[in-house]
This record gives C-alpha cells, sequence and structure tokens, in this order.
C-alpha cells in the first residue's frame, strides 16, 4: 500500500509536509527516459508518435545513420515525414545522434527502442552492444529473433516467455541489459486468432497474406509503381510467416524457447496496393473440430497479460468478429482500437480443411511501432524495465 500506514502514522503526528515529501516522491511513477535507435526511418517515425506525451516513456534520445547525426530531427525527417500527424514539437529541434555511438547514447537513456535498416548480422552485434552497456533493447528488427533465450513476444500470447531474460542476462554478463523482440508483421493478424484456438488442437494452417506498402518502408508517392498493381513475393515473409509462429507457441525449458512442432503452416505473401494494414485468409484443420459457436466465444473472451493490466496501448477488445460478409475492410477497420486490434470475420465451414476465416492487423501500429510499445509497457509493469 505504498508505506500508507507509515504515512498516516506521520499524518496524526503532525509531520505534514515530510509526509507529504516522501510520498510523492516514493510513490509516483516517474517516465523512463527512452531511445529511439533508427529514428528517421517509417518505424522510427512511428515511434516517434506514439511515445509522444505516453503515460510511461519520454524521448531523451533519437539516433540514426551517420549521415543524420548532428541534424535537427525536424531536418533529418524533412521531405521523408510519412506520417499523418506532423512532427511533435517536442523533437523538433532535438539533435539525431550517430546510433554507433553506444557509450554515449547508453548514458542518456533507461533502455531503447530499435528499428534500424541494416544487415542481420550488424543489427545483432548493436543490439547486443546495447544490452552490453546495460541498456534493455525493445526491437522492431528481425536479427535476434532466432536466439533462443531471447523473448519473440506477441504480448497477449506469450508473455511467460518473458522468462527467459535472466538467462539471456547471465549469458551476456549484464544485471540490466537484454534484447526483447517483436515478431514479423506478417503473422500478427492470424497467430492471434489462432491462439486461442490452439485447445482443439491445430493440425494444419494455410495462411496468404495481403500486405500493405508501409510494410516495405513505403509510401504510395515513393513508390508510384505499386498503384494500381499487386506484387506475389515479398523476400523473407514467407519463412518468417511460417517459422516465427512456432517460437511464440513454443515453450521455455530451462532457460531457452523450444519452438513447438506443430502445427504445420504454409504460407504465401503477396504486396497490395494498400498504404496500411495487412490482412490474412486462414484455413485451419483442427485434431478436435470445435463448433463455429465455441471459435466465436474464443475470440469474444481471449484477454492476455495486458488487458489484465489495463496497459495504456493495450487494446480493449483484442480480437473483435464481424457478423457482415464484407468485413473487416483494410480502409474501415485497420484503425480499430487504435490500430492495436485485431480484426476477423467470413468464419464459414470448409471442404478441405476444417474452417476458413479472413483477419486484419495494422501493421505499422499493432505489427510494429505500436506492438513494441506495448510490449514495453509490460516489460515496465513485470519489473523488467526500470530507471537508471
Amino acid at each position: 500500500m505504498c508505506r500508507m500506514k507509515k504515512y498516516l502514522d506521520a499524518y496524526r503526528r503532525g509531520e505534514i509536509v515530510q509526509t507529504y515529501i516522501e510520498f510523492y516522491g516514493g510513490c509516483m511513477s516517474t517516465k523512463l527516459k527512452a531511445g529511439i535507435i533508427g529514428a528517421t526511418g517509417m518505424v522510427g517515425q512511428r515511434f516517434v508518435t506514439l511515445l509522444n506525451n505516453h503515460p510511461d516513456f519520454e524521448i531523451t534520445l533519437l539516433a540514426a545513420s551517420a549521415n543524420s547525426a548532428g541534424k535537427s530531427y525536424g531536418d533529418a525527417v524533412e521531405g521523408r515525414w510519412a506520417m499523418k500527424e506532423s512532427v511533435p514539437s517536442s523533437v523538433t529541434s532535438m539533435v539525431v545522434r550517430d546510433a554507433a555511438d553506444v557509450a554515449g547514447n547508453a548514458a542518456l537513456v533507461d533502455f531503447i527502442f530499435c528499428a534500424v535498416d541494416m544487415d542481420k548480422v550488424e543489427t545483432l552485434k548493436l543490439e547486443e552492444a546495447y544490452a552490453k552497456a546495460e541498456v534493455p533493447v525493445v526491437s522492431n528488427n528481425s536479427a535476434a529473433r532466432g536466439v533462443d533465450d531471447v523473448p519473440m513476444l506477441l504480448p497477449e500470447v506469450n508473455n511467460n516467455h518473458l522468462a527467459v531474460i535472466e538467462s539471456q542476462r547471465k549469458r551476456l554478463g549484464t544485471k540490466k541489459g537484454f534484447i526483447a523482440v517483436k515478431p514479423n508483421c506478417s503473422l500478427q493478424s492470424y497467430v492471434p486468432a489462432l491462439s486461442p484456438l490452439r485447445f482443439f488442437g491445430i493440425k494444419e494452417v494455410v495462411v496468404c497474406t495481403y500486405q500493405a506498402i508501409s510494410g516495405a518502408g513505403k509510401t504510395f508517392e515513393s513508390w508510384p509503381e505499386m498503384v494500381d498493381n499487386v506484387i506475389p513475393y515479398i523476400g523473407g515473409e514467407e519463412e518468417k510467416s511460417e517459422k516465427e509462429p512456432m517460437k511464440i507457441w513454443g515453450s521455455v525449458i530451462d532457460g531457452k524457447v523450444v519452438n513447438a512442432t506443430v502445427p504445420s503452416i504454409t504460407a504465401q505473401c503477396i504486396r497490395v496496393a494498400a498504404s496500411d494494414g495487412h490482412m490474412a485468409a486462414v484455413f485451419v484443420s483442427f485434431d478436435r473440430k470445435p463448433s463455429k459457436e465455441e471459435i466465436l466465444t474464443c475470440w469474444k473472451e481471449f484477454k492476455g497479460r495486458p488487458q489484465e493490466l489495463s496497459l495504456y496501448s493495450a487494446p480493449k477488445q483484442f480480437l473483435a468478429y464481424f457478423e457482415e460478409d464484407n468485413r473487416p475492410q483494410t480502409k474501415l477497420d485497420r484503425d480499430r482500437e487504435n490500430g492495436m486490434g485485431v480484426s476477423i470475420g467470413r468464419l464459414r465451414a470448409d471442404h478441405v480443411y476444417d474452417y476458413k476465416f479472413v483477419c486484419l492487423s495494422h501493421n505499422t501500429l499493432r505489427g510494429a511501432a505500436g506492438g513494441a510499445v506495448l510490449m514495453a509497457e509490460l516489460l515496465k509493469a513485470e519489473g523488467y524495465l526500470v530507471a537508471k
């Protein structure tokens, strides 16, 4: 109770002023100092907008490549700002630092979000350097997703994987530093929809994703070739869509995440002419086929740790089902729950698999920066992110 009895006793003794100071000094939470590494790219920009006026975090560091270092943030993103909102006034004049200056940057933050556009080997090297400098890393990158003591979180689905952080710290030789990653954006519509159905023994999944151009860091202005177009290939996406769910659904054994072995998943990933929002068409077979009503109940009632904790970015209704035949639609429904909810529709029986349905998530919010911010909120709530 925040040492309440002590303060009440002090109040009765007339020590009102000292009680006030101690109470508010000891119990009011202070914002953690957050850095954004890769702050000038599209995901980095999204981090900037999401952290503006955030109740738990404040931006104290913006870092990018040496090309942007030394410029004000406003100048660094001039002509390339891709968000609908204007650049927040709180960061317009902030000087961008060199992302490679790990020691200097570490002194300015309690933790960082990482959204760099670099080679995987170099990205992992950079993220581990920050972690070894005792700076927790909340990563939007794929470099560390395959490391078995690095949690890859969908916060509502596998928050228990945070347990591997202690093993990771031992490996890195750190007390506070670690890396936690979010999964690829391509799977963050259908994995949440499938997760509460695992009770029925999912055997096989076929999925085709229809992915917006912002997933490639593009807008229609910067990628006019995508107007009135569909491209049936996105490099590396199909492998991620098939393999990363197995880690999310894996188990923590001896300080490591051991991947699940079922279900089998096959995926195709297609780039479509939408600005934001990834849709998925899903076919699924079960060991114990549920009724349609059971599936709808599972989706309606599903809640995760973020909902239990009422975290700031957590959607109240994580999974929402639309009864209309023509919903969800990318343009109409991608922003549901501030872009953090998953929308589902068209659940029906299939003559090859047991069921088929479609689902939708916002790829730069739930699928990228928003999912990472929610992960950071969970890490803070569970005691993994603390002020220096």
